[in-house]
């Protein structure tokens, strides 16, 4: 019988949560989703796994069988599939980076500089996801490493370095009122729909709602955006406002949207990330140096007059 690797990651998912709603934030899915993946398991096997109730999941005794062994057969899984995947990037001499906007900020270029110095003849693949996958590809091994802004879902069971500490701003409408200040208190945005990412990245995107820094106040969603074109658009429309990291007011400009310094909220961090089977390898590691070479704790102050571009929830 063959199963598909994706059901069993599923499957050891909801075993560890004993929960749905949790294991789909964890998985980037819907709940309803993953109810349904969960249900194909148990008819392809034949047997129930879990017993439903309303207080969570709660593993059959088939279930805990299934749960014992799953965890080994899908490390084993991942192990030969980034080795295969790194046996061809070694046979061409390319690194595969993930990233998601503006990856390192002006870091980026220098790291790249300065892995090619430590590989000579070697090159980086950047590869950009949008906002539904915070790993960029990391944890479904598409690339090697990757550039991410922390924190993320599945951070604990990957390697991170932190390389740049910055403060949250937010994108706002120009014509927006408190666009007229020159800074602008966390509190007073409380009551403003914002622009979301979408309900497939999990607990990043509350995240950068910052749901755990207002007081219990619930959070207006005004809109949903996947990348970084139409989180602009959305709030140069109107639509509403979004922390983002302060390199945003450098990196991605837009005409109607105007970025702005906010008090009382914790700050941004960029990381570079790999899995744990990459520690041995040293292309990987030599990635790892460059970036560490190049790290920083602040950024570049901008002109808060000129607005530039980077995402609203990178």
């Amino acid at each position: 019988m063959d199963i598909d690797t994706r059901l069993l990651r599923y499957f050891a998912t909801v075993a560890e949560e004993g929960h749905l709603t949790r294991a789909a934030e964890r998985l980037f899915i819907s709940q309803p989703a993953l109810t349904k993946q969960i249900k194909q398991l148990e008819t392809q096997l034949g047997v129930e796994l879990f017993t439903r109730s309303r207080t969570g999941m709660s593993l059959t005794d088939a279930g805990r069988v299934l749960a014992e062994r799953v965890p080994i057969v899908l490390e084993d899984w991942d192990v030969a599939l980034r080795e295969t995947r790194g046996a061809a990037g070694r046979a061409t001499h390319v690194l595969r980076v993930g990233f998601v906007a503006s990856a390192a900020n002006e870091s980026t270029q220098k790291i790249i500089g300065s892995f090619a110095r430590y590989r000579p003849g070697w090159r980086v693949e950047m590869r950009q996801t949008d906002w539904s996958d915070p790993t960029a590809g990391l944890a479904d091994g598409q690339v090697d490493a990757a550039l991410l802004r922390l924190p993320f879902p599945g951070q604990d069971a990957l390697r991170v370095e932190v390389l740049v500490t910055e403060p949250r701003w937010v994108g706002i409408p120009s014509t927006h009122p408190l666009a007229e200040l020159a800074e602008i208190p966390f509190r007073q945005l409380w009551d403003e729909p914002f622009v979301a990412t979408p309900t497939e990245s999990g607990w990043w995107r509350d995240y950068w709602l910052a749901t755990d820094e207002r007081d219990g106040r619930p959070v207006k969603i005004g809109a949903i955006a996947k990348n970084p074109d139409e989180w602009l658009t959305a709030i140069a429309n109107g639509y509403g406002v979004s922390l983002t990291p302060e390199a945003t007011a450098r990196f991605y400009q837009r005409p109607g949207v105007t970025y702005r310094p906010v008090t009382g909220v914790s700050s941004s961090q960029v990381g570079v990330a790999w899995a744990p089977a990459g520690d041995n390898d040293p292309v990987i590691g030599d990635f790892v140096r460059a970036c560490l070479h190049h790290r920083t704790s602040t950024t570049v102050e901008p002109d808060t007059g000129t607005p530039g571009q980077e995402t609203g929830a990178d």
